[in-house]
């Protein structure tokens, strides 16, 4: 198998790392790593190993990373495999895969290959972004787009809350047009778009939702301002962000968004600035599951 990661992700995932690579070779894994230098990397590295017939590329990293890989593989025969090495691990905790480095080796070994329905970004440009959890617009794109590395890597998910305090007080809140199914445009502050019901790492926000069905979930924030930020803060943990005030949860197999330089985030990276088409990626994607 094929071990796809980024070092820039620090010594403490790298000691996770070698750990899994532990079990996998005493269990007899021929193993090949393969270390990403800039971002888009992972997703090349993969579509060479796809095009040489590989049978499975792992992605040992994030939500990003996994988002990448998956994205290198598309439309092959070629299976994935996830070690969660994340901050947030969104997908992994929706596909049950362990997060500890030695049970997600082990399932490497001895799981199933089970599709999921990946969601594909179409951008005015021509442009495409694959995604795999998650694609949002509005303040948590905003969040993300202005996120520190230095900060993400010392803190974690702490990096998080502390832009998202800097974000309030600069965000301005522009409407965003959410279309749903060619029905007519509903007005918006905020939007997440889900392929599983998790989000920011276990809190429940999109009920109902999964990856291994085609279509969305999609969250439409009627409310913007600071306070609907700090209401939709406070009712995250709670897992009761679907039932803030203004929020509304529909299902939706195209969604379009409009809205003058608003940005976009897919499974915890930047994703550009709308406009933008979502809909399902073309072909599944087969992955290591228990």
């Amino acid at each position: 198998m094929l071990i796809i990661f980024n070092p820039t992700a620090g010594r403490a995932r790298r000691t996770r790392l070698a750990a899994a690579l532990r079990v996998l070779r005493a269990g007899g894994a021929a193993v090949e790593l393969a270390e990403t230098l800039a971002p888009g990397h992972a997703a090349r590295i993969a579509a060479d190993a796809a095009a040489r017939g590989a049978a499975l590329v792992v992605a040992a990293g994030g939500d990003g990373t996994i988002a990448e890989v998956a994205a290198g593989i598309a439309g092959s025969r070629t299976n994935l495999g996830l070690l969660p090495l994340g901050t947030a691990n969104v997908l992994a905790h929706e596909l049950r895969v362990p997060i500890r480095p030695e049970p997600a080796a082990r399932l490497l070994l001895s799981g199933r290959a089970v599709p999921i329905f990946p969601g594909l970004a179409r951008y005015a440009d021509g442009s495409t972004r694959l995604f795999v959890q998650m694609l949002g617009a509005g303040f948590d794109a905003a969040v993300v787009h202005a996120l520190r590395s230095e900060e993400k890597r010392r803190l974690g998910k702490g990096a998080y809350v502390l832009e998202s305090a800097r974000q309030m007080r600069r965000y301005a809140f522009p409407r965003i047009s959410v279309a749903l199914d060619g029905a007519i445009p509903r007005d918006a502050a905020s939007v997440i778009i889900g392929k599983g019901c998790f989000y920011a790492g276990r809190f429940r926000a999109l009920p109902g939702a999964s990856p291994l069905a085609p279509g969305f979930s999609v969250l439409v924030f009627r409310h913007g301002g600071v306070a609907g930020a700090m209401l939709a803060g406070a009712a995250l943990p709670l897992h009761l962000l679907h039932r803030v005030a203004g929020a509304s949860l529909h299902r939706a197999s195209v969604v379009a968004l409009a809205g003058g330089d608003i940005p976009a985030q897919a499974d915890g990276d930047a994703a550009g600035r709308l406009p933008l088409r979502v809909e399902d990626a073309p072909h599944p994607i087969r992955v290591m599951l228990p």
